[in-house]
């Protein structure tokens, strides 16, 4: 025991499952995936130039995850798999110390464990942890003050406390600069600490002095930014605000959290035993009726939708097992049909309903039964843990209520969040259910891991099939600029043409955006054209291979799915009539 716990066996088990299942998935394309493509390139331009320099898709600061990304360049050579080895090595570094955060919060080795592996063995987070999106590393950085914050409280002398909250204030400035909404580790997480520690003066002063360099750093690198050209500025509060749109979107966005979590929130579900048969019928009967309204009729589906309720475009988990927002042609094969939708949303909502009763039998009784006390300096109490995730949960939820108003609100924003719910669900399940996860949540993170695995697979074989089809083309004289292979590819071959993409939200330099013509009329639909001025299609790849005006004299490429019936195909399409260069 001594030795496991010298070496931290179970946090390094944690990272280890996250690298098997990653390497097991053969994550490798050579072409942007969703916004990582721009990043990647100014990954190339750091490493070559020893500069940052934007080049019109980053409203993220993306900061020291341009180093990291530039110092694997300067390793392994530029290539897209290289830089996003980077991403994974962090995730792997995250899942290990989640574990350890996990402990510090008052949940035992195993527990921690297997919620570690809940969370960092899901479909969003093994996806996202091979690609250079920003959300592995923000998270990251949130999770560092957190565990920071956490030893601060459980330190045994003013001294160790100072040290801990400043190192808390230090590493979530620094590793903020990936994503500037990891700041509220400085902003919130660290004074929720002090608030906890204000009994004793000394911390409280040098703490609030740290807090307070942290803030004016963070300052420091909003006014830089402020200053770099070809960013995209922080989205503006929207001119009209309806609230029950809102209120629909933020619905959708945390009922995606029960899924994320599923294997933590289906362990409640066998709690409803022990309730009255007129409780389990009502939880029956929002179940079935939630489920009805969210297959028929249509025109209500918007409103109830079945997991995963983030699945619309630009989602990372959806029904289709790929990244939504492709903007493709056609219409691609389902991953999850309606029934295995189905299922999925009982086992969620059921779950959460479950939490919910818990919930509410916990708080009758509190008069007569109230959370075991905390005796280990190790663990965190739950009041000290409410003062530390709250007040964050609160302003992260803040953050997000203008983008309801856009709609550009994501499934990949759930995972802070979502690390909230599993530190409250773990201890309160530990405490009150029982104080060992069974095997039924072992069985249920073997199988979204499963799940996690051949999403992330199928992701990348249909990222290969598309590089695989502009081989192709290039093998018979069509260059890059008369294809549409999707906003991804495209931005790459504009980037090629230009130093930045053609987005008219840049303000710096005002000469930036340059009004694009429309595309000669006849041509086929093109998404984002006006972004990338460079690119006028005659060829485009689809899913159908009747889409625009048919298919052209090209073999389509195959591509595998796992945990699919069948592999599928992408078609080389005409975007002009044939008649027509």
């Amino acid at each position: 025991m001594q030795l496991v716990r010298r070496f931290r066996i179970p946090a390094l088990f944690c990272a280890l499952c996250v690298l098997v299942c990653e390497l097991v998935s053969r994550p490798y394309a050579n072409m942007g995936i969703s916004d990582d493509g721009p990043y990647i390139l100014m990954a190339q331009t750091l490493a070559s130039t020893g500069h940052i320099i934007y080049n019109g898709w980053a409203a993220a600061m993306i900061g020291w995850q341009l180093y990291i990304g530039a110092v694997f360049i300067k390793l392994f050579g530029f290539s897209f798999t290289a830089v996003r080895m980077s991403t994974l090595l962090v995730s792997l570094v995250t899942a290990f110390l989640l574990q350890r955060s996990l402990v510090r919060c008052g949940i035992t080795e195993r527990n921690a464990t297997v919620a570690t592996l809940a969370l960092a063995l899901s479909p969003l987070y093994l996806l996202l942890s091979v690609t250079y999106m920003s959300d592995i590393f923000g998270l990251f950085a949130m999770l560092i003050c957190l565990y920071g914050c956490l030893r601060a409280l459980q330190a045994t002398t003013a001294r160790a406390a100072i040290l801990w909250l400043c190192f808390a204030v230090a590493t979530n400035a620094v590793l903020g600069t990936a994503r500037q909404i990891a700041w509220l580790g400085v902003l919130v997480m660290v004074p929720s600490t002090l608030w906890v520690l204000r009994s004793q003066r000394r911390v409280v002063i040098a703490g609030s002095t740290a807090t307070l360099a942290g803030a004016l750093f963070i300052f420091a690198c909003m006014q830089w930014l402020k200053r770099q050209p070809y960013i995209l500025p922080p989205q503006p509060l929207p001119a009209h605000f309806s609230l029950g749109s809102s209120l629909l979107t933020l619905t959708d966005f945390f009922l995606a959290i029960p899924f994320l979590l599923l294997p933590i929130v289906a362990l409640f579900l066998p709690s409803l035993r022990k309730n009255r048969p007129a409780v389990i019928a009502l939880v029956a009967l929002v179940l079935l009726g939630y489920l009805f309204l969210g297959i028929y009729p249509s025109h209500l589906r918007g409103n109830f939708p079945l997991e995963p309720t983030m699945g619309g475009g630009g989602n990372w988990i959806g029904v289709h097992g790929i990244h939504e927002g492709h903007q493709l042609h056609g219409n691609p094969p389902l991953f999850l049909n309606v029934p295995a939708q189905a299922l999925i949303t009982i086992i969620s909502l059921g779950g959460l309903l479950a939490v919910l009763i818990s919930l509410l039998h916990f708080y009758r009784l509190h008069r007569d039964r109230t959370m075991p006390s905390v005796q280990s300096a190790q663990e965190a109490s739950w009041k000290q843990l409410g003062i530390l995730l709250v007040p964050f949960a609160l302003a992260y939820t803040a953050l997000l209520i203008p983008r309801t108003a856009t709609g550009w609100i994501y499934d990949r924003y759930t995972l802070e969040l979502g690390l909230v719910a599993l530190i409250c669900l773990v201890r309160y399940y530990q405490e009150q259910i029982q104080p060992r996860i069974p095997l039924l949540g072992i069985a249920l993170v073997a199988t979204m891991a499963v799940v996690g695995v051949a999403i992330t697979h199928n992701h990348f074989s249909l990222y290969r099939a598309r590089v695989a089809l502009a081989a192709e083309l290039h093998a018979n004289g069509i260059p890059d600029t008369s294809i549409d292979n999707g906003f991804e590819q495209n931005f790459i071959v504009e980037l090629k043409s230009a130093d930045h993409i053609n987005d008219q939200t840049i303000v710096f330099p005002s000469t930036a955006y340059v009004p694009t013509p429309p595309l000669p009329a006849g041509t086929c639909t093109m998404f984002w054209h006006d972004k990338t001025p460079h690119i006028n299609p005659i060829y485009g790849v689809s899913f159908d291979p009747n889409a625009c005006y048919g298919p052209a004299p090209f073999v389509p490429v195959h591509y595998t799915r796992w945990l699919a019936s069948s592999p599928e195909a992408l078609y080389v399409i005409r975007y002009t009539p044939p008649n027509k260069p």
